[in-house]
Formats: C-alpha cells, sequence, structure tokens
C-alpha cells in the first residue's frame, strides 16, 4: 500500500496551521516537490515566509467561509493542522471545540467546492473507550475528523500522541516541568500509557499518504518505537537535561490541580495546557495498521527526538510561531473585535434557515416592550421601539446562504462599527449530520468602550 506511496506528480497543496511546529516542518520537507499555498490570517507570518522557493502565503480568516474558499483556489490537496486554543480576537467568547467545527467546516466545505481530491489531518491518538469519556481535547479532535469528511472530500486521517520535535508545545511543557522542579509529585496520569512520535516520522507518514489513493477515507494511528508511561517519559527527559529529580507518585491529585500547576511552573497558556493535561488520563497507543508497518523500520528513538529538540543549554527550541505571536497579539489589541460561537441542538426537519427566523421573531418577545425588530428586504433592523432608534442593522447574504446556513453582515447602528474590510458576521449553520447548529457572531466591533461592552452587550451574545 505504501512502498510506492511517492507521487513524482506535483501537487499544490493547501495548508492550514502552515506556520506551527508541524506546519513549519512539512512545509519545509514538502517544498522542493510541490506547491505549498499557506493559509494563515496573520500579516506577520505571511511577511515572514515571503519569499521562500516553492512557498506562497494567502492571508486568510478561517473564521470565513468566502475567505477560505478564495485561498484555496488551484489547490489539489488540504492539509489540515488547525486547534483553535488559543484567542483569535479581543474577545472570544465560546469553548474550542466550537470554534474548531466552524475552522474544521470552512475548510471542508471550500474543498469540496474546489474539488480537492483528499484532505490529510493531523488529529490525536483516540483510546478504545465509550466516546462520551473521552477527553474534551480528544473528542474535539475526533468531530473534526468527521466534519472534514462530511463534504464527500476523501479524508485521509492521521492520529498521533504526543510529537517530538523542535517546537513543539507539548514537549516544550515537559522539558520546562522537568528543567525546573527538582522534585516532582505525580499524578495517576503519570502512569497511563503513550508512544509518542517524532516530527521526522509524522513528516514522513504525511509523505507516504500524499495523493495516494489507496489512503483515501483512512485513518491511520502513528507512534514511535516505544510504548511508555508519562513517567517513563518524565525520567528520560531528566535523564536528557542531565538533572537528578526526585518522583513521587501521588494518584490522589485531581486533573484540575495539574493544570494549575502545569501552566504555573511552565508559563503555558492555561486554555492550551488545560485540555492538554486533561488527555493525559487516557492510554494513548497505536492499533496496528498498514501505515505504522510501514514506517516501523525507520521510527526515531524518543531519546534522539528529545535530542534534537533541546538547545546545547538544554532548553527547548522555540516554537516557529513564537517570532511573530507578540506581533499578532498587537494585531488582535489594534484591531479590537469580538467573536462569540454557541452550539444549539437542532430539533428533527429543521433547518439553520428555519432558526435564523426563530431567532428573529424570538429577540423582541425577549425584549419586549423596549425592543422590535424590523425587516426591509434583506435588511434586518434591531430598534428601540418606542424611538426608533436602530441599535444594530444587519443584512442578508443571499449568495453565501442557504437551508444549511444564514449569513448576515453587520452595516451598522448605534451599537456597531461599520467595517468594509472586516465585517461583523452573524450565522447560523449545520454541522454534525444536521443534528445540530452552531449560532456565531464574527468579528463584531463594538462602538461601546470595552469595558461598557463586557458589562452589556456581550452578555447578550453570549
Amino acid at each position: 500500500m505504501f512502498e510506492a506511496a511517492k507521487n513524482p506528480e506535483q501537487l499544490h497543496i493547501a495548508m492550514a496551521g502552515a506556520s506551527g511546529f508541524v506546519g513549519t516542518a512539512l512545509r519545509r520537507a514538502l517544498r522542493d516537490r510541490h506547491e505549498i499555498t499557506g493559509l494563515t490570517r496573520s500579516p506577520n507570518v505571511a511577511a515572514l515566509a515571503s519569499g521562500t522557493p516553492g512557498e506562497r502565503w494567502r492571508h486568510c480568516d478561517l473564521f470565513s467561509l468566502s475567505s477560505v474558499t478564495k485561498a484555496m483556489e488551484g489547490a489539489d490537496v488540504g492539509i489540515y493542522l488547525v486547534h483553535s486554543m488559543l484567542p483569535s480576537s479581543r474577545l472570544s467568547q465560546g469553548n474550542f471545540e466550537d470554534f474548531d467545527l466552524i475552522l474544521a467546516d470552512n475548510f471542508a466545505r471550500a474543498a469540496k467546492q474546489h474539488g480537492l481530491r483528499q484532505i490529510i489531518y493531523l488529529g490525536g491518538l483516540i483510546p478504545d473507550e465509550d466516546e462520551s469519556k473521552l477527553s474534551k481535547h480528544l473528542r474535539s479532535r475526533l468531530e473534526v475528523e468527521r466534519v472534514l469528511g462530511s463534504t464527500g472530500v476523501p479524508v485521509t486521517s492521521l492520529r498521533a500522541a504526543l510529537i517530538a520535535g523542535p517546537g513543539g508545545s507539548s514537549l516544550e511543557m515537559l522539558v520546562k516541568l522537568v528543567g525546573r522542579l527538582p522534585a516532582m509529585t505525580l499524578p495517576a496520569w503519570c502512569q497511563s500509557r503513550t508512544q509518542p512520535i517524532s516530527i521526522a516520522d509524522v513528516i514522513r507518514a504525511f509523505e507516504a499518504c500524499l495523493g495516494n489513493e489507496e489512503a483515501y477515507g483512512q485513518v491511520f494511528d502513528i507512534g514511535g518505537p516505544e510504548v511508555m508511561t508519562y513517567r517513563g517519559m518524565i525520567e528520560k527527559t531528566a535523564a536528557a537535561l542531565e538533572r537528578r529529580r526526585f518522583l513521587i507518585d501521588v494518584p490522589v491529585i485531581p486533573v484540575w490541580l495539574s493544570r494549575g500547576w502545569v501552566s504555573m511552573v511552565t508559563g503555558a497558556s492555561s486554555a492550551l495546557a488545560g485540555p492538554l493535561i486533561e488527555s493525559l488520563q487516557h492510554d494513548m497507543t497505536v492499533q496496528d495498521n498498514p501505515l505504522q508497518r510501514h514506517l516501523e523500520p525507520q521510527l526515531e528513538s524518543f531519546d534522539d527526538a528529545l535530542a534534537k529538540s533541546l538547545e546545547p543549554t538544554g532548553r527547548p527550541r522555540p516554537n516557529p510561531r513564537e517570532r511573530v505571536r507578540d506581533k499578532d497579539d498587537a494585531v488582535i489589541r489594534v484591531t479590537s473585535v469580538a467573536r462569540s460561537v454557541q452550539r444549539l441542538a437542532l430539533p428533527p426537519s429543521r433547518h439553520a434557515a428555519w432558526v435564523a427566523a426563530e431567532f428573529m421573531r424570538w429577540l423582541p418577545r425577549v425584549g419586549w416592550p423596549f425592543m422590535k425588530v424590523v425587516v426591509i428586504g434583506r435588511l434586518v433592523r434591531f430598534q428601540v421601539a418606542l424611538l426608533g432608534l436602530t441599535l444594530l442593522q444587519l443584512r442578508l447574504e443571499p449568495e453565501e446562504s442557504a437551508d444549511d446556513r444564514q449569513l448576515f453582515t453587520v452595516t451598522g447602528g448605534a451599537l456597531a462599527e461599520a467595517n468594509e474590510e472586516l465585517p461583523g458576521r452573524l450565522e447560523f449553520r449545520e454541522i454534525l449530520d444536521d443534528r445540530t447548529v452552531m449560532a456565531a457572531v464574527h468579528d463584531f466591533a463594538p462602538r461601546l468602550p470595552w469595558f461598557l461592552y463586557n458589562l452589556s452587550q456581550a452578555i447578550v451574545h453570549l
């Protein structure tokens, strides 16, 4: 299946998540043989990487279907490496699982519109247990996998545990923990079994699947040559750092406390560390499959991958995004917009268009007698009933709307700043086999001062 997997044909690859740890390594490995288009919403990333042979960048807001569709033009294959644990706007209301669903759905819809041959997705190893018992992080990875395949474009899913390589965020947290704590109390999850894999072997897995029709529609677990516990991984890291560490098993330590101390000691964002730590309570090992057997003869050991991930001083090599993260955070502050996303159960035989219409009927009932909704053609105005003052004006976008998706653009009103370059949007879309509808406000620029917006309008959005 994989012996002659390398496709001599040059492919145009649209890569989402191209500036991160895995994306950067993958771009460098593929750009000599294929044409790579990195999709990024960061103007700083695009400026930093522009001019590299074999690569080009397109500015793309992954939360906008029209933006993703335009950016993927001409692609043959899509590679999806995205997660949304870190904020993308000044105020982000909702959880990362729901943000991830919208991002993946946009990518899948755009891939279908352009007739892509294949999507390759890198997710997490899924334990062999009831799905309802999975951590939020792993359940989200599984949902994204399903959404990417929901439009009919063949998906190849690679599932991995910790990826060891220069700049990997999970490995960086591990190295910082071991480097900064002379003694460590180990929770029960440190006895969970895992199978870390090197970034070099992850790249080999992508190369084996890229353009390989036998991999279309398949799911492959990938892992390194060693199954170990997290305690064993800590011991190996201490040896690599040449540090003696006292490890004490204290299985009664709850997961929530682990999340807190890992974030505090390593300096990692709690939004990133929390979901990852929660996932460690599961055993995550590889189920036998053809791709894993193809990789096995040359799999790199954890010790070797760890050594390549460290500076001579023992510090972890930086994540590629660190060079522009401060600039990106500054752009978020200057742009100063809000996002709010909620997941709703969709009643049987109903569609997103029905939800949108019901919302327009529901809001004035909640706001009575102070608020009314006036619909004039494609325009929807939320007004103060007694004064006729328009608080918010929306415009239905029929070209981007259908029964399964309704999109409204914010065009004005006393409570909103209208911005043609970055318009605020309200949308309702069906997802997950039409059982769920996402209600989302994107890029909303409030006219109120931010402290007032947070105390009033933001609560309404939520």
